[in-house]
């Protein structure tokens, strides 16, 4: 009988200690929580923008959208990856954690590729919940190589008139003799926003047929104003009797940002245009002795010297040597 109520004492003494233990804890006695529904991830939308952009380069910063629900989804991982569209080649590929996702929404990361500046890219990114891969999307960018670079960025250019109304360089004869002619050139060059800017202009005038530079004239200009436009102009001095294209270059600290070409018609026998297809003509090298070379201008407001050669005085002695020896032979 004793040990029965012992049994019966240290039963009681438990069932005490269970009672205390929960109400002193708490939620020990909380209702079970409801079941919760498994964790699902989509992937629903990639926006693409450059960031970067340099001579070879270019930085594309990819932006994947997502949206959770259900219950957390625990180590979520988000790899994009740049494949060349002409080779199928992977270029790059970037990953970034989101760690754990919880309660419902979208959830945003941005991911930086690095690519060359050419062609274009198939964008493919893929979505990871503990190592298993969950969602993916994709998006195809072109044209890349069309990007301009950091360097060369300005809102100052050559002025493009609708339906070429006008020509953007403007060529005019200034002086005429036998062997050399004076032409006056100016370009439209306008400031279509943002800050005011210092350019330099390089006109160059080469002979349609044969690209021999003549003569090269560089002009700078200490400021475009936003919204304006100027006309800066030089002369440039070429051999007579010679068709030429009239090359207007725009340098901004050293770099080439633009350029657009016009026609001058020297020759009266034939005239040419800027697009058209190149055909032989009597070309004397020796009046072009003298000119410049190509390559970027190294000083500012100057002009090239160019030396007549043979020119026109040689070309009808040497025809009046020619008659005479024919006659001789006739005779």
């Amino acid at each position: 009988m004793n040990v029965e109520r012992a049994l019966l004492a240290a039963a009681a003494a438990l069932v005490a200690l269970a009672v205390v233990a929960a109400f002193a804890v708490p939620g020990a006695v909380a209702p079970p929580e409801p079941d919760r529904p498994p964790s699902y991830v989509a992937y629903t939308e990639m926006t693409v923008s450059p960031s970067h952009v340099a001579g070879d380069t270019a930085t594309l910063d990819v932006t994947n959208y997502l949206t959770h629900g259900g219950g957390p989804a625990r180590n979520v991982t988000v790899r994009t990856r740049a494949v060349d569209t002409e080779t199928g080649f992977v270029e790059t590929s970037e990953r970034a954690s989101l760690g754990t996702l919880s309660g419902d929404g979208e959830h945003e990361t941005t991911l930086s590729l690095a690519v060359a500046r050419e062609g274009g890219y198939r964008l493919e990114t893929a979505v990871y919940e503990n190592g298993s891969r969950v969602a993916a999307g994709h998006r195809t960018v072109r044209g890349v190589g069309a990007l301009v670079p950091d360097y060369a960025r300005s809102s100052v250019r050559f002025h493009d008139f609708e339906g070429d109304a006008m020509p953007t360089v403007r060529v005019g004869v200034r002086e005429t003799g036998a062997d050399r002619t004076t032409l006056d050139v100016a370009a439209y060059v306008t400031n279509a926003g943002g800050e005011s800017e210092p350019v330099r202009v390089e006109y160059v005038a080469r002979q349609a047929e044969s690209n021999l530079v003549a003569d090269r004239a560089t002009v700078d200009v200490a400021d475009v104003a936003s919204g304006r436009t100027v006309t800066p102009d030089a002369t440039l001095d070429v051999p007579a009797g010679y068709n030429y294209y009239v090359d207007a270059v725009l340098w901004k600290d050293g770099v080439l940002i633009d350029t657009t070409t016009a026609a001058a018609n020297l020759d009266p026998s034939r005239s040419i245009s800027v697009n058209e297809t190149r055909e032989d003509v009597a070309l004397d090298v020796g009046d072009f002795e003298g000119g410049s070379g190509g390559g970027p201008p190294t000083t500012t407001s100057t002009r090239s010297g160019s030396s007549p050669g043979f020119g026109v005085p040689a070309a009808l002695a040497a025809l009046g040597a020619v008659a005479l020896l024919a006659r001789r032979w006739s005779a």
